[in-house]
């Protein structure tokens, strides 16, 4: 099989399942290298920018309309509490951002849409091999949610603020959001 036809069966397997796939597992199905996969997958993502990398794999993400960032902070035990109630509302988290004094804006892709995707991340979490990315700044973090309709994302936002989770931006923050 030649590297373009690899490529083209990566792709194909993306666009077939709502599923991840781990580098490791089409490593193996292609009888390659996991190096060999996640390059193919960079190539492959120059035209296919909707392609992700989660914790759990690539997937192929169908476009979402709507998307909105909000500023949260909850503690470590409470990120589960806060990622249901934004799934159980139809939103789902594209990912987690800090704003960190030294290193600027850190973000990192969760893609969790669902009640399991929550519990999954959060065992993950329990392994103690990773902590939350939101310890380096007080809990202060944004997520990226996107969601059906802007109705939807309100609802995920006056949820957050009720549940209290939502925090309050700085006047920097809020520069070009008033209109």
């Amino acid at each position: 099989m030649t590297v373009s036809e690899r490529r083209r069966e990566i792709l194909k397997l993306l666009k077939q399942t709502d599923t991840p796939i781990a580098a490791k597992d089409l490593a193996v199905q292609f009888h390659v290298s996991r190096q060999v996969i996640v390059q193919d997958l960079a190539v492959i993502r120059v035209a296919y920018p909707n392609i992700i990398s989660t914790y759990r794999g690539y997937l192929f993400q169908l476009a979402t309309t709507h998307s909105r960032e909000f500023k949260v902070r909850h503690s470590d035990a409470e990120a589960g509490d806060e990622l249901n109630l934004i799934v159980d509302l139809g939103g789902r988290v594209q990912n987690v951002s800090i704003s960190h004094k030294f290193y600027g804006r850190v973000t990192a892709e969760m893609n969790i849409s669902s009640r399991q995707d929550v519990q999954e991340y959060i065992t993950a979490l329990r392994s103690g091999e990773s902590r939350h990315l939101s310890n380096a700044t007080g809990g202060y973090h944004y997520h990226l949610v996107e969601a059906l309709s802007e109705e939807r994302l309100d609802m995920i936002e006056a949820t957050l603020k009720k549940h209290g989770f939502l925090a309050p931006l700085s006047p920097w923050e809020r520069y070009g959001q008033e209109e």
